[in-house]
C-alpha cells in the first residue's frame, strides 16, 4: 500500500505558484485531509451528473474537465494539473456539472465534503482562499469564452499553449526546454472549438514558424515572445495561489 503524504512533506506547498500557509493552517490542513486517491490513465474523477462526498486536490498528474453535450459532443472546458481543486462545484451544488478525466496517472488528496463548512467557522481565511480559487475559476472561463468567441484558430493554439506552458513553468516541471503534454490533439481541439484537423495544421504552422512544437508528449515552446504576441497574451506570470 502506497503511503499518503504527510501535508509536511508536500512537494508542491513549497513552490513558488503557491501562498505559503502559516503553521495553524497547515495543522488544520493535516487535520482535514482524509486520505488519497489513485487514478489511472482514463479513470473518471468526477462523472457529470452525479455527486460526490469529497473535494480533491489534485497532488500529482494531470486531466481535463468536460461538459457532454445533448447531441453527444464533448466540450473540454479547462485542463487540471497539479495543485488544483476539484469537486468544489458538486461538493456545493449536489452534483457535478462536468466530467473530469484523468490523462496521466493521478494523485489526489482527499478532503471530506462535510467539512468545508468548518473552513468557514473556524479557518475564515483558508475559507477565503477556496473563494479565491472559485473566483479564479470563474475568470478563467471567461476568458476561455472570450478565446472561443474573439481569437481566430492560430490565436486559440497560441493562447492555450501559453497557458498551459506557464503553469508548468510555475510548477517546476520543465524539463531541457520542455514541459510535459499528455494531452491529445482532440482534447486541445475540443477545449479550443476547432476540429482535429484544424488544430494539427495549427500546430504544423507554428512549428514551421519556430514558435513551438509537441513532440513525444513533450511541449517546447522556442520564441516565447513572439508566441504569446500571437496569442494576444502579455509575457506577465501566473499569480501565486492558495493550495488546499
Amino acid at each position: 500500500m502506497t503511503a499518503v503524504t504527510d501535508c509536511l512533506d508536500c512537494p508542491l506547498r513549497r513552490r513558488p505558484l503557491f501562498v505559503p500557509m502559516t503553521e495553524d493552517e497547515l495543522a488544520f490542513q493535516r487535520r482535514f485531509k482524509a486520505g488519497e486517491l489513485q487514478i489511472p490513465i482514463g479513470g473518471e474523477i468526477l462523472t457529470q451528473g452525479q455527486g460526490s462526498g469529497s473535494l480533491f486536490t489534485v497532488l500529482s498528474g494531470m486531466a481535463v474537465r468536460s461538459v457532454l453535450m445533448e447531441d453527444g459532443r464533448r466540450q473540454v472546458i479547462s485542463f487540471v494539473f497539479p495543485g488544483d481543486l476539484i469537486g468544489l462545484q458538486s461538493g456545493l451544488m449536489g452534483e457535478a456539472r462536468h466530467t473530469v478525466t484523468a490523462v496521466t496517472e493521478v494523485v489526489l488528496c482527499v478532503f471530506p465534503r462535510n467539512r468545508v463548512w468548518d473552513l468557514f467557522t473556524s479557518h475564515p481565511g483558508r475559507a477565503y482562499d477556496l473563494t479565491w480559487i472559485a473566483a479564479v475559476e470563474e475568470h478563467f472561463l471567461g476568458e476561455t469564452v472570450a478565446t472561443l468567441g474573439q481569437r481566430d484558430a492560430t490565436q486559440r493554439v497560441a493562447w492555450a499553449l501559453v497557458r498551459i506552458w506557464r503553469r508548468l513553468v510555475a510548477l517546476r516541471m520543465e524539463t531541457d526546454g520542455t514541459v510535459p503534454f499528455p494531452f491529445r490533439q482532440q482534447d486541445l481541439s475540443d477545449a479550443l472549438g476547432l476540429s482535429v484537423v484544424h488544430t494539427n495544421r495549427v500546430i504544423v504552422a507554428l512549428r514551421r514558424e519556430g514558435l513551438a512544437e509537441i513532440l513525444g508528449r513533450r511541449l517546447a515552446i522556442h520564441d516565447y515572445a513572439r508566441l504569446c504576441n500571437v496569442a494576444g497574451l502579455d509575457m506577465e506570470k501566473d499569480d501565486v495561489r492558495p493550495i488546499l
